[in-house]
């Protein structure tokens, strides 16, 4: 197969419901900082564009960056 390895941000939401919400960002700068990412979530949570089963989000609960290897095979 075809190895690759994969980045991706994880900015996770607390929702009114209590429950999570997780947005997960393909190839994130390199060197992100804890402010840079809290403004961005801030800004996702002010402008409240997004509604998951009624719930809207409330805040943030956390975010992480997650490398991962791929391996794909051709099988189609």
């Amino acid at each position: 197969g075809c190895n690759k390895m994969e980045r991706v941000l994880e900015l996770k939401f607390t929702l009114s419901n209590e429950k999570t919400m997780t947005l997960t960002i393909p190839n994130p700068k390199d060197n992100l900082t804890d402010e840079q990412i809290t403004a961005a979530m801030q800004a996702i949570v002010t402008a409240n564009v997004f509604d998951r089963e009624g719930s809207y989000i409330v805040g943030i609960h956390s975010a992480r960056i997650v490398d991962r290897d791929v391996i794909e095979f051709n099988v189609a």
